[in-house]
């Protein structure tokens, strides 16, 4: 079963890569760095930044890690920002210095960062002065001895620069004040960095890149471990799957999906990176308007998304009015995109949307459409190369051609398990490989691969993962609430919505609900409904039937 995906493969694109054809990650770039010195590699916020001085600045961050701050290979880092500049600099220098990333998401609540940075051990962390409150409230609970704050527009030219960080914290009042003495400014470390010596740290395959965050198919957050060798693996991958549709070097990339985020991580940038191409990062995707007026400056041939940002656009009168004649595909990931959205992204835009099918545990991409469709197909599309996918029974074993079933993965991209989680790790990875995936799938007659349900309660608000314990133990945490059960209910935006139904003791308004829920729950992840009951559905043994609820 596992080569009938072969009958869909266009003839141009490898049955298998080469996973060990670079040393480390940082290797894939050497090309870039080398070939395309004074090629912008990034543009954010109307500023570039060339290959020469990322790898310039990249190098400073390093030597100042291991000069400075004493950091040794195999520490960990975490990075705190949305898409700005800095962020390829920084992420680079610690991969360059042998740290191994941990990316946070800036949206976190205090709760959710200190159990980030307390589970993976971060000693340094480079973070947004905006989030330097919430990091003030945690920092004494962690293991962080090294603390680099940055000021949004510290990577623009002078006088830009000082317009944004002003109108920043100034205007727009985004930088609650905090209190962080022993902190280091970004621009200083860069500036003294380039005074120290750099020796790169011998890298192999094997040492660990990332630990990145995930819930998995249960539980709460844990640290998928990503090696070297698991990222170049996924970008040879989705190179080889993509490339022929690709102009390589000549790509401009639009990428308004975080980097923190694994998907952007891997293919919006690392790949892009080591094509060569020009990426513009959209620092908030959210703001429209601005999104549009920076699209409306730069000719680009390819988009990264997601069905909440091409929902938006549909609908935004400025973006029908840009000039699409450069654009050449739409790679959509992080949740799945409905037709009719596609559809119409097509219409405006000229572009194929080709979805992409990953997780976090894969570094992330396993699957996606093939290079040569010329409309949206509603399906995860066929394996990368090097990629098996099957469907499996309750027992575990394979199911025929149609049969509905659990989707498991193995390749050269699967994690090596969860960061000091033996048992987490053995109930999704098999001694030979398999990763299960907790989607409920099928495969059709010529290897298309479809999710049919998922077989966890894990709901997936814009591409981001909220786990129904995680709310209810936040919910309980009220004095009033006695039980709480969380589920997923359709929502036309966001592809899915929070759904809390409780039980009290005493009378509790709706709002009451979300405004608890609001101080320990990033946004998405906070209820948008709020239903009462009497009592909830349980099991024998008391366990709350989310699936009754459902």
């Amino acid at each position: 079963m596992e080569q009938l995906w072969l009958k869909s493969y266009p003839k141009d694109v490898p049955a298998m890569i080469d996973a060990d054809k670079y040393p480390n990650a940082l290797s894939m770039f050497d090309r870039s760095f080398e070939t395309y010195p004074d090629k912008p590699a990034f543009v954010n916020m109307g500023q570039s930044l060339t290959y020469k001085e990322l790898n310039e600045k990249s190098d400073a961050f390093a030597a100042y890690m291991q000069n400075e701050l004493g950091m040794k290979k195999g520490e960990r880092i975490a990075l705190m920002m949305p898409n700005l500049l800095q962020y390829p600099i920084c992420l680079i220098g610690a991969l360059k210095a042998g740290l191994v990333i941990v990316n946070v998401n800036p949206l976190y609540t205090p709760t959710e960062l200190q159990h980030q940075l307390r589970d993976s051990g971060a000693s340094a962390i480079v973070a947004v002065t905006n989030f330097g409150n919430n990091l003030q409230k945690v920092i004494s609970k962690t293991s962080l001895r090294h603390v680099i704050l940055t000021h949004i527009g510290d990577e623009l030219a002078p006088y830009k620069r000082t317009l944004v960080n002003f109108a920043v914290k100034y205007i727009k009042k985004m930088v609650p004040a905090y209190h962080l003495p022993n902190a280091i400014s970004l621009k200083k470390v860069i500036t003294n960095g380039k005074k120290l010596p750099f020796e790169a740290p011998e890298l192999s395959g094997d040492d660990i890149a990332y630990l990145q965050y995930t819930g998995g198919t249960t539980g709460v957050a844990k640290g998928a471990v990503l090696t070297h060798r698991n990222i170049v693996a996924n970008v040879l991958q989705v190179d080889a799957h993509f490339s022929p549709r690709t102009l390589r070097d000549k790509e401009h990339v639009v990428t308004p999906l975080p980097l923190y985020h694994i998907f952007a991580n891997s293919v919006s940038m690392m790949l892009m990176m080591h094509m060569g191409a020009t990426n513009l990062l959209i620092t908030n995707p959210r703001d429209l308007d601005g999104f549009v007026k920076d699209l409306s400056r730069y000719p680009f041939t390819t988009f990264f998304g997601l069905n909440t940002l091409l929902n938006g656009l549909n609908r935004h009168e400025g973006f029908k009015k840009l000039d699409f004649s450069s654009a050449n595909l739409t790679i959509a990931g992080g949740m799945a995109t409905q037709q009719h959205v596609a559809e119409e992204w097509q219409s405006i835009t000229g572009m194929t949307v080709v979805e992409g099918y990953g997780l976090t545990e894969c570094s992330p991409v396993v699957a996606g459409g093939i290079h040569t469709q010329q409309h949206f197909k509603p399906s995860i599309g066929v394996p990368l190369p090097s990629t098996e996918l099957r469907i499996v029974d309750e027992s575990g074993a394979p199911m025929p051609v149609g049969g509905i079933g659990e989707i498991q993965i193995r390749g050269d991209q699967v994690m090596q398990g969860y960061w000091n989680q033996e048992a987490e790790t053995k109930q999704v990875l098999t001694e030979d490989g398999w990763f299960s995936s907790g989607d409920i799938g099928r495969m059709d007659e010529e290897g298309f691969f479809f999710i049919e349900d998922r077989k966890k309660d894990m709901i997936l608000v814009s591409g981001f993962n909220v786990f129904p314990s995680e709310v209810e133990s936040v919910a309980t945490l009220h004095p009033h609430i006695v039980e709480a059960g969380a589920i997923g209910v359709s929502d036309d935006v966001t592809g899915e919505r929070v759904k809390l139904v409780v039980v009290t003791n005493q009378p509790v308004s709706v709002e009451e609900v979300r405004k608890h829920c609001k101080k320990h729950l990033t946004n998405y992840k906070v209820p948008k409904e709020v239903e009462f009951r009497d009592e909830l559905p349980k099991s024998v043994v008391g366990k709350i039937l989310r699936k009754d609820l459902r």
